[in-house]
């Protein structure tokens, strides 16, 4: 009898593209071989054969998406294999009977076609010592077999620790959001060890905040899938800050801040204009460049819970002093943790200034989906060769990172000296 092979519980996903079928029709597999590879937007798993059998007819092909119940495959359980009947003599040749017989026992029987070897998957290699310790009902063990999940990994939510379904599914979703060694764009690499740091002394362990979380999160996926170059220059700034500081007098009753930051947000609209490339995005598919006709701006603010980045939108609309006042509201409402969502979305480049702390260089990391982000460090008097002599100069260090497979080295270097020119002469930002 054959019997339908149905895609299982994946978790909490509509569907998932099959990558590669493993096997083919009239191949002999084992119960827990791999026979497809489906892929989430971020990882890869292997759906095991839930028993032995012959595959009989295939029913998916590469490329398609599927959901848990969709038909995969036929498969003739082994058990089921009808019996091959007796080979006998030929009547034309009874006078030779033990020839026959012979002859019949020496054909060797064509061997069974041997199922292709698996390939490693994340929740494919299961530890039968630690599975058969988990805390689980033979009902959720054979869930987890079914999705070569191994239970020893598994965190238990129910009473006393006992494994649920939900928690099985639970430990699919995070392999198949997260990535595995087989995740596509992955790296690959063996999982941090787990280390009792208290055998050398004394410890606190602190939770992360959410914000640390998902920063984090966030931070490592654009590491990882962006190709970054970080471009270093530095800018001449005594003018620009002896202007700043004349508008510090001025408005200081007023309570409002003029901070070298202001012109930074306008230095950098001049730029993106110049250079429409870095006020740009690229889509879903990687294949096509979104420019952008607006210019708003991420400012990283460091907060007690970790960094976020709120935008001010429409920066090339506002004068110093909205852009100088709308900073201050803004830094307020992310130190009390007041932002909406909202509040840090649709920005187009991004600005990390840690000029008030200090350090001299770094390398900031690409706020995705934006193609590029400037970070500026704490300025410094220097002696500048002026054609004649060496005079005393404020310099501003700069640091550009940019995605390399939207911008290249030479487009990054002129977006720096453009920078450079406008923050050397205050009457640019007029232009």
């Amino acid at each position: 009898m054959s019997k339908d092979i149905l895609v299982p519980d994946i978790g909490d996903f509509d569907s998932v593209e099959v990558i590669e079928v493993l096997v083919a029709v009239g191949d002999t597999v084992a119960a827990e071989d791999s026979i497809i590879t489906v892929e989430s937007d971020k990882a890869s798993m292997e759906i095991p054969a839930p028993e032995a059998g012959v595959i009989k007819e295939l029913k998916v092909d590469v490329g398609d998406n599927v959901a848990e119940g969709t038909l995969m495959m036929v498969i003739e359980p082994a058990g089921d294999s009808p019996a091959e009947a007796p080979t006998e003599a030929p009547v034309a040749k009874v006078e030779a009977p033990v020839a026959v017989v012979e002859e019949v026992k020496a054909a060797p029987a064509p061997a069974p076609k041997a199922a292709p070897a698996a390939k490693p998957s994340p929740t494919a290699s299961i530890n039968e010592e630690t599975f058969s310790k988990a805390y689980a009902s033979p009902a959720i063990r054979k869930f987890a077999r079914e999705l070569g999940v191994d239970l020893g990994s598994v965190e238990g939510s129910g009473r006393k620790a006992r494994i649920t379904k939900e928690d099985v599914k639970g430990f699919v979703k995070k392999v198949m959001s997260q990535g595995g060694p087989s995740s596509k764009g992955g790296l690959g690499v063996a999982p941090m060890p787990e280390i009792d740091f208290s055998k050398w002394g004394e410890i606190e362990t602190q939770p992360l905040t959410k914000i640390n979380k998902l920063t984090g999160e966030f931070l490592h996926r654009n590491w990882v899938t962006i190709p970054h170059v970080t471009q270093f220059d530095e800018a001449d700034i005594t003018d620009l800050e002896a202007f700043r500081k004349s508008m510090v007098a001025e408005y200081k009753e007023a309570g409002v801040k003029i901070t070298m930051l202001v012109f930074l947000m306008k230095a950098v609209v001049s730029a993106l204009k110049a250079y429409p490339r870095f006020n740009s995005s690229l889509d879903a598919s990687g294949e096509n460049l979104i420019l952008k006709n607006y210019y708003n701006i991420g400012i990283a603010v460091a907060t007690p819970d970790g960094l976020v980045v709120p935008v001010v939108n429409d920066v090339d609309r506002k004068s110093l002093v909205e852009l100088a006042k709308e900073l201050g509201e803004i830094s307020v409402k992310a130190r009390e943790k007041k932002l909406k969502p909202s509040d840090m979305q649709g920005g187009c480049f991004t600005i990390s200034s840690l000029g008030g702390i200090g350090g001299t260089k770094f390398t900031p990391i690409v706020n995705a989906p934006e193609v590029a982000i400037l970070g500026a460090s704490r300025s410094k008097m220097q002696p500048v060769w002026n054609g004649t002599e060496f005079e005393p100069r404020l310099v501003l260090p700069l640091s550009l990172s940019y995605d390399h497979r939207v911008i290249d080295g030479a487009d990054g270097a002129r977006f720096t000296s453009f920078l450079n020119r406008v923050l050397s002469d205050t009457r640019r930002l007029l232009l």
